[in-house]
């Protein structure tokens, strides 16, 4: 069994049938991409995933628990951090309260605490590791809202990795960065997995990132899964490359 196993999935809103029998499994330790042309599915298969959407049918298991229906907040409990598509951040706190706070959430620290918050010490140096982590802790006083588009997309990885996820799962991470920030993410990324052990799931529409730095991907189209398997496979499988016209899948 692996790490995560999603299991015959079903989904649909009304009478759109949004996820179809969806089902992978991903090992601990494993960069897994999931990929798709837009409308395939992806972020309805991540809310899934992460409790905000209960399926209809079949079961998300993590570590052989079975998450699929658990709320939210629980599913972060057992070990899983997610970011999201749009960046969901505090743009009125600074960085450093960005990441104090989800440690205080993380620890089960009062948020009427925050404003003592010289007094819990080990969380202020706690905070300010998870920002080296992610190349922030120079940029720890400034104001979350002034932070480039790229900085703040490693805010929220970083705010992820405050609840100790041992699973992290990433919508888009590199959506809206310029070139050179979008390398730097995967570094970033690639690092974090490797020094933490980390098992890493996301999404991407860059192909350049996705070969880059996925061990396995799944392909989804109108909801179900065509292909799953290691980059060279899916380069060369005729079904992805009709899904994308033959535009995104360069040799």
């Amino acid at each position: 069994m692996g790490f995560l196993e999603v299991s015959g999935v079903v989904k649909s809103f009304g009478g759109l049938r949004a996820l179809q029998d969806v089902s992978f499994s991903v090992e601990r330790g494993e960069i897994r991409a999931i990929i798709g042309p837009n409308g395939a599915g992806k972020s309805t298969l991540f809310n899934v995933m992460t409790g905000l959407f209960p399926p209809d049918s079949g079961e998300v298991l993590f570590d052989g628990e079975r998450i699929s229906g658990v709320p939210p907040y629980r599913i972060i409990r057992k070990g899983i951090g997610r970011s999201f598509q749009i960046t969901n951040i505090f743009p009125r706190m600074t960085v450093f309260e960005n990441v104090q706070v989800a440690l205080f959430s993380h620890h089960g620290i009062s948020r009427d605490a925050f404003g003592f918050a010289r007094r819990y010490p080990t969380v202020a140096a706690e905070a300010l590791a998870i920002l080296g982590q992610v190349g922030l802790a120079e940029k720890h006083e400034m104001s979350a809202s002034i932070l480039s588009h790229g900085d703040q997309k490693r805010l929220e990885i970083a705010i992820s990795l405050a609840s100790r996820p041992r699973l992290l799962m990433l919508d888009e991470p590199t959506a809206g960065m310029s070139r050179f920030e979008s390398r730097e993410t995967v570094e970033l990324l690639r690092t974090i997995s490797r020094e933490q052990g980390l098992t890493l799931v996301f999404t991407e529409h860059d192909m350049d990132i996705v070969f880059g730095i996925s061990e396995k991907i799944v392909v989804l189209q109108q909801g179900s899964v065509i292909a799953d398997g290691a980059p060279a496979e899916i380069k060369a499988n005729p079904q992805v490359r009709k899904a994308y016209l033959g535009e995104e899948i360069q040799e």
